[in-house]
Parts: C-alpha cells; structure tokens; sequence
C-alpha cells in the first residue's frame, strides 16, 4: 500500500491550478511511513517522517519516533499519505488500521490532517468514503484539473476475492462525493499511486495475483481511462507491493520504490529510469539507497530548503548511526552475542545496528562505536575480533576501541577504520564476522569499506 509523490509539482500546479501560491525551489523530499519489523519490536502505527537531499537515502526525523498518532477512530494508521495542495499547504491521509488484523480491517474512513508545515497537525477528522463495508486501504490524492478537484483514491475489496481502486472527488477534504470505481484492469489491484504530469498520467499498482508491480497510464484522469493501458510490469522478484515514484530533482531521473512483505517484511527494493515512458526499469544495487529504519508503505513529496530546515529544527536529526558494508548493500554492522557482525537489513533486535559513534576513547581525533542499546559496551578488537564489551577504563580496553576514521579503501566517497593500536589494521568483515586485518587485495578493500548513515 503505498504511494507514488506527485511528481514535477511547481509545474503541476501551474498547469493543474489558478492558486496564486508559489514555491520556491525544491531542494529535498519528505518521507512518510509507519514502522514495522521482523519480529515486531520496531513496530510503530503513527506517523514518522524521514527526509532526503538525493531520493535515495533518508535521514529519519525525531529520532524515527512517531510525529504524530490518530486520536479518532482506530489507535493507529497505516499507509501514510501526504500531498501538499494547490496553496502550499498539506494533507496527510492514512489507513484507519492499526497492527496486522487485515481480515478485519473493514473501516469505511480514512484518517485525515491539515498541516501547514508537517510540524503541527490540526483538524483530525475521519473521513467515510464508502457506506458498502469495503475497507478503504492505502489512500492517496491529486489534483484533477478538468473537474476542480481532488481525487482520492483508495483499494476496496469489491468481492471476497479482488479488490478494485475507487475513487472519491473533494474540494475540501471534509466533503466527499460519492465513491466509484476509478480502476479495474480485470484482475485484483492494489495499493495504487499517481503521478500525474498534465499529458500522459501513470498509475503504478500491484497485482495481487503474482504480487508484482505494474504500471499503466492515461492521457486523461477520467475513472476506468487507465484500465486497458499496461505499459510496465511485471516488475520484482519476491512479494513486492505499496510502490512510490520519486522524480528527481532537476534531473530527468525517477526511481522506484517497492516495499517487500514476504519472506522478509519492510525491505524496500529500488529500480530506476530515465525515462517513465518506456515502461523499463532497472534495479538499484542496495548499497547506493537507504530507507528510514523499518520503514513501512511510505509517501513521499517534494519540500523547499525553508521547509528542509524547519522540519530537522523541530525534530531533529537522530543521535545514532548505522554502519553499511560496501560490498554487501542490505548488510548492515550490528552486534550479536555481544560479538560483532554483519547481518542483512532487516532484523530483530534492530537496536543492534545502532551505534553512538562518539570520539576515541584513546584519542578524540579519532572514533569509538558505543551501542545504543548496551549503554557503556563498545566495539573493541580482541584477539583481533570485534567484540562488544563494557569499557572498564583502562588504557589498553580504550586503545582497542578506537579507530580512525579515513577514505573508503574501496571507494573514496565511503569510508574505513584504521585500528589506533595497530595502525597497519583496518575494520574488516570475514565470513560476515567483524575483525581487524592488514588490507591489501580488492576483495579485502571492499571488505573494510562502509558507510555511516541514519
């Protein structure tokens, strides 16, 4: 269930709209999404809020805490959605479904906001688009020029066995018109995103009956136009749903995102192209993107410099890292029976990945990795293995577990760990264990190559 940003939006709303608001440049995207994890503890059903300068790799905000959380209706959302309309302002749209009870998820509303910034979140509302007992999923809008209005567009289960995507038209976001269906191609779809450019508009969905994505498009944004029109698909190799669409910024360059469910839940999976038109994808290795921590069925939309910087003033970047290995992209460092490894994103205890990088213990001009959820333990080498131990303050215990910091040994724009007591010794992965080794071949290079992110 997720969603594709409306793309190119200054053009949008200049082709789409006669308001007089005007934005200035973008500059970065805001991400929305609610958490979930393999085993649960990361789990979260309200709104959190990640941001990016490159459609790629996302800061998570608030420390990846929920910003907000439904009041009304069910004690949760799923599916966030948020679009910023024709005055500059947004709405944020959500799944009235809190958790995993899908078989009796048969809310008629969708959660409903007003923001004027995705600082504060007023007028919470339900909002009914149905009165037939379909569950109305993964809600998402745009504007439709030939009516003066926006589209809401959600899944419905029209049978016990398919869903179709219908489609509600509103001024306001208080009142809606009457549902119908906007698309059916024949068989069950889902989780439906647009992007919608004012000549020929695209519709990404999944299709239930081989869990793939799917593209189609329309010169028009009349319901049922986009029916007969596949262009794109089938796209994924596992269980993959909830596609977004981000347009790069200034560069004629999208990508796509899809969310995996099974047989591991919440990784996402990207492809990319230069030209949407073609239908033609093709996969990003993992290693140049990084979602939100657990992120689940995300939205994202285009936002200003001002907005850039009143978004990390309010909530603030996170206080700890993760540690990504160069050579295995969805590998991320983590500790494990207090020994140090690399593991595939994502797991549980996902605490295990995130590290406090603070200055050496031995020396502040270099770094030491204190973990976050075993306050006081840090990584030190012992016996030339990583391991995580309680500092006891001794000199030698400081001495292993500082590093130095320095350009990737594989690539420039990474970076690597030189040991501070046996400096010809760098942080390395070996059969996925974490050491520290003399570095010299390709291979080895790459084994010691990372990258900090959030």
């Amino acid at each position: 269930m997720r969603r594709l940003w409306l793309a190119a939006m200054a053009a949008v709303m200049c082709a789409f709209s006669t308001a007089s608001w005007a934005a200035d440049p973008y500059v970065a995207y805001v991400m929305g999404y609610f958490t979930e994890s393999p085993q649960g503890s990361g789990n979260d059903y309200g709104l959190h809020l990640a941001y990016s300068t490159d459609g790629l790799n996302w800061v998570p905000l608030n420390s990846n805490n929920a910003v907000v959380y439904p009041k009304l209706g069910q004690p949760g959302l799923r599916d966030p959605f948020i679009l910023r309309k024709n005055d500059g302002s947004f709405v944020v749209m959500a799944t009235n479904m809190s958790g995993t009870d899908f078989a009796n998820s048969n809310s008629e509303y969708i959660h409903v906001w007003d923001s004027a910034d995705l600082r504060t979140f007023t007028n919470e509302r339900l909002a009914r688009l149905n009165t037939s007992g379909m569950h109305t999923w993964a809600p998402e809008a745009f504007y439709d020029a030939s009516r003066g209005q926006y589209a809401v567009i959600w899944s419905g289960n029209a049978t016990s066995s398919y869903h179709q995507i219908f489609v509600n038209y509103t001024s306001d976001f208080i009142n809606f018109g009457a549902s119908q269906v906007f698309f059916y191609p024949g068989f069950s779809p889902l989780d439906a995103t647009m992007h919608v450019n004012g000549g020929v508009n695209y519709l990404y969905y999944k299709r239930e009956s081989d869990n793939k994505l799917m593209g189609t498009r329309s010169s028009t944004l009349t319901p049922r136009s986009f029916d007969a029109n596949t262009y794109a698909g089938p796209i994924g190799s596992t269980v993959i749903e909830a596609p977004i669409v981000v347009k790069k910024l200034n560069e004629n360059r999208w990508y796509l995102y899809g969310d995996s469910y099974v047989p591991i839940n919440g990784e996402f999976y990207a492809w990319q192209t230069t030209d949407i038109a073609s239908g033609t994808w093709t996969a990003l290795d993992k290693k140049n993107y990084t979602q939100p921590l657990n992120s689940k069925h995300a939205t994202v939309t285009p936002i200003t410099q001002a907005e850039l910087d009143n978004l990390v003033a309010a909530w603030g970047n996170p206080t700890w890292n993760r540690i990504k290995s160069f050579n295995f992209g969805d590998y991320y460092v983590r500790h494990s029976a207090f020994q140090g490894r690399l593991d595939p994103y994502p797991f549980d205890p996902y605490r295990d990945s995130q590290w406090r990088i603070v200055p050496g213990l031995a020396d502040a001009s270099g770094v030491s990795f204190e973990s976050v959820n075993f306050p006081g333990y840090y990584l030190r080498h012992a016996n030339f293995n990583l391991v995580l131990n309680q500092s006891d303050n001794t000199n030698t215990f400081k001495a292993d577990a500082t590093f130095y910091k320095v350009v990737g040994l594989a690539d420039g724009t990474w970076s690597s760990f030189r040991s501070y007591n046996f400096p010809s010794m760098y942080i390395r992965h070996a059969n996925f264990v974490l050491r520290i080794d003399p570095i010299s071949t390709t291979t080895e290079k790459q084994d010691a190559t990372f990258n900090v992110v959030r």
